[in-house]
């Protein structure tokens, strides 16, 4: 059993991830903005602590994390503009790696972009900036000496997931059931062993457990 904090414990992937990690025995504390989510973490068995990744300290994240094993980013601006896009994509990790630092917390798992997502729908300069703080964030991250895994999902789609994935260190685009997403999260929580890995991920035909066991041997 884990203590795991999860930023961005309320959006669509955490919402969904939460409450699997507690179905597993792990106890899980959601980074929340506001008091609006208090009876949904109630429900869920999901300590909620406040705070807003645009404006916290270092200091006083830190002090959230205290008594964690792991630390989840799952955290996005959601296209709500470049400054937002700049402040929690791209300064939020850089924050939570310190604070990680301060309390000697070793296994961070942060929810990335493929590479290749939206490339030729010409989605503008707001898309650009964001891929762009994506990887600035993965290069932060991957370069610490923490126990890491950056997973790197194709196009979301707003859908519970089904369970199978197709995953990789690099695999051929697609899109991904936000479900999918947490699931393979989950499961990596449980698998210590695979860390300092990027993986790609896409649906696909594989069982999550299958896949991330072939992904250990490679």
């Amino acid at each position: 059993m884990s203590n795991v904090f999860v930023i961005g414990a309320t959006g669509k992937i955490g919402k969904r991830l939460s409450p699997m990690l507690v179905s597993a025995g792990h106890k899980v504390t959601g980074l929340v903005r506001t008091n609006n989510h208090d009876d949904w973490c109630q429900q869920n068995q999901v300590t909620g602590v406040y705070g807003d990744m645009i404006d916290i300290s270092i200091e006083e994240l830190s002090d959230l994390m205290a008594g964690h094993d792991v630390v989840v980013f799952s955290a996005g601006a959601a296209g709500s503009g470049l400054d937002r896009t700049q402040a929690i994509d791209g300064d939020g990790p850089v924050k939570v790696i310190e604070a990680m630092k301060r309390n000697n917390i070793r296994r961070l798992y942060l929810v990335s972009a493929f590479p290749e997502a939206g490339r030729k729908k010409d989605l503008g300069e707001g898309f650009e900036f964001y891929m762009e703080v994506k990887k600035q964030a993965d290069a932060e991250v991957a370069a610490t000496s923490l126990d890491w895994v950056i997973l790197r999902p194709g196009t979301l789609l707003d859908e519970e997931g089904d369970g199978a994935v197709s995953l990789g260190k690099a695999i051929p685009y697609g899109t991904v059931k936000r479900g999918n997403v947490a699931k393979v999260l989950a499961s990596l929580i449980d698998l210590p062993l695979i860390r300092r890995e990027i993986i790609e991920l896409t649906d696909g035909e594989e069982a999550v457990d299958v896949a991330l066991s072939n992904f250990a041997k490679t």
